[in-house]
């Protein structure tokens, strides 16, 4: 079902989308537009999903620490309208995105672990300091 809300956006279906999808981000077939949402068809993964809890960003001791796994390849997703946008590059190989955007978050992870060890061992040597 098409809504003039999503015409006025200029998405028709079959377009080749961004979508975020929680804290991921992807490319997918828009399959079917209705009203504020619409059905997505993964195609490819840019950013992966964050792990952990998404209210409480960068805290382990939570009572549960969300694994989140990337949309499977030709999962469909509704996803709001707000949340598309236009995707007019070339769609990447499912699988060659996947990794990347694993690699990506692995290397995210690990540049905020050293700076937080960084951090921390300062905070040490102040702490020391402020007697």
């Amino acid at each position: 079902m098409t809504s003039l809300h999503s015409e006025e956006q200029g998405f028709k279906i079959g377009d080749t989308v961004r979508a975020e999808v929680r804290s991921g981000q992807y490319v997918g077939e828009l399959m079917e537009l209705n009203g504020p949402r619409a059905l997505v068809k993964v195609l490819a993964v840019l950013k992966h999903p964050e792990q952990g809890d998404l209210h409480n960003p960068y805290n382990p001791d939570v009572p549960m620490f969300h694994e989140r796994r990337a949309l499977s390849y030709t999962e469909k997703t509704t996803v709001l309208m707000r949340d598309l946008k236009p995707f007019a590059s070339t769609v990447p190989d499912y699988g060659t995105s996947l990794r990347a955007a694993a690699e990506a978050e692995i290397a995210a992870l690990d540049r905020l672990h050293r700076w937080a060890a960084k951090g921390l061992e300062q905070m040490q040597q102040l702490h020391k300091e402020y007697k």
